[in-house]
């Protein structure tokens, strides 16, 4: 993971030295609430999610503020294909933006799709910034909550 060096205030105006909480969810009963550095980027906060879901960080993925309906027409969008030139107009990359601007707030919420073919969405929350703790290792886990769908399951159809 791509660290930033600290010293002074974070980008978006908070206090050096936080650590966000955020909850992903993947269905009510389904989620779990990890720590991050407050310098962690978009896609460091993606392999995070994907990491604590046991799933393989092995496809492309966005964040996306409309939470139902077309999310792809979400007024807010970033995109890994912004970062690799092939994004649309208006769509933001995910290796420059830190996770602290894109929620700036506890409550904020946005649709992560990862693997646009199978297309698992999850609702991603920022649910507290607090400060960081000594000699804690970050990304971690806080809370696993029901058990997490099979990124690859295996095909029912076998052959005969």
């Amino acid at each position: 993971m791509k660290s930033a060096v600290r010293g002074g205030a974070a980008s978006s105006g908070h206090a050096a030295g936080e650590t966000l909480v955020f909850r992903a969810s993947f269905a009510p009963e389904i989620y779990r609430d990890f720590e991050v550095a407050d310098t962690c980027t978009l896609y460091a906060l993606a392999r995070t999610i994907i990491r604590v879901f046991d799933f393989e960080f092995d496809h492309a993925f966005g964040f996306y503020c409309s939470l139902k309906g077309n999310i792809f027409a979400s007024p807010i969008r970033y995109e890994l294909f912004a970062d690799i030139g092939e994004g649309e107009a208006g769509d933001m990359g995910v290796k420059k933006i830190r996770a602290s601007d894109a929620f700036p707030s506890p409550g904020t919420k946005m649709c992560f799709l990862f693997d646009y073919g199978d297309g698992w969405e999850f609702l991603i929350q920022l649910v507290m910034r607090k400060p960081e703790e000594p000699n804690v290792k970050l990304p971690r886990l806080l809370v696993s909550a029901g058990k997490a769908p099979e990124q690859y399951p295996a095909d029912d159809d076998e052959e005969e």
